[in-house]
């Protein structure tokens, strides 16, 4: 299948945030510029508040930049779409919806389920969840609303698919399997994928590019693109380099 037609620039992004109770400033992102295009996916790493998941709700258009631009093929970004899918750190399903119609939601509202019963079908055997398709959420494990909130978002195969962090409740067994099926699916639509991560070998593992970020303020410190193919082997010396090189820049951050 040929690449998504779509082109995502941040353009000299800053963010701030401002807490009414003391007047303080909190400068999240300081002059982000990145050109990011459908089919490479897109690892976002760092330290806890460098402003990694600010930058998913800026481009989903949750928020909005304090100054710069954040556009998709030219039009800026000023509030959310189905194209661009977002997938949170926790699931956020509809509580009165059963598995089968949380899955089946987004198609359902673009007109698009009838005839595309089958891909509810595909991504219910994806997740494992075949026997549960008429439980509610709150009858699921975290893990398993987790897996229901992450098809949800590929079911509709958006332009812009956004990864809060969407695997970190999974047990390591169930994470990798889901890591091999976001590959398999962002591969057949090869849209732009971007995923926050605190798991720099899952960053390399999924990665078309790995985005290191640091802290205080927000900004990118390196930009690696990882030339291996897919599926990649977390044990080769290629791995391994790539594994040292992100964790050093990680470690130092900007002062190199």
């Amino acid at each position: 299948m040929a690449e998504k037609n779509v082109t995502l620039k941040l353009e000299r992004v800053s963010k701030s945030f401002a807490k009414v109770e003391n007047d303080e400033v909190t400068h999240a992102l300081n002059e982000i510029d990145l050109t990011l295009n459908g089919g490479e996916f897109i690892s976002l790493v760092g330290p806890s508040g460098c402003g990694k998941s600010t930058i998913l709700r800026l481009v989903a258009g949750l928020i909005h930049p304090t100054t710069g631009r954040v556009a998709v093929n030219g039009n800026e970004v000023r509030e959310p779409s189905p194209e661009r899918s977002m997938v949170f750190q926790k699931p956020t399903l509809f509580p009165w919806l059963t598995v089968e119609k949380n899955i089946a939601f987004s198609l359902k509202m673009q007109g698009k389920l009838k005839g595309n019963e089958e891909k509810v079908e595909q991504m219910l055997r994806v997740i494992g969840l075949e026997s549960f398709r008429r439980d509610y959420p709150g009858q699921l494990s975290g893990g398993m609303a987790q897996r229901v909130a992450l098809v949800r978002s590929l079911i509709s195969e958006p332009d812009i698919l956004l990864l809060d962090e969407p695997l970190g409740a999974l047990d390591a067994f169930t994470r990798m399997n889901m890591q091999d099926e976001i590959l398999k699916i962002w591969h057949e639509n090869q849209q732009l994928a971007m995923m926050v991560t605190h798991d720099v070998d899952e960053a390399i593992y999924m990665g078309t590019r790995v985005i290191v970020m640091d802290a205080n303020p927000g900004r990118v410190v390196a930009d690696i693109k990882i030339e291996e193919e897919y599926p990649r082997d977390r044990s080769s010396a290629v791995f391994v380099e790539y594994r040292n090189e992100i964790l050093n820049r990680l470690h130092f951050g900007g002062r190199r």
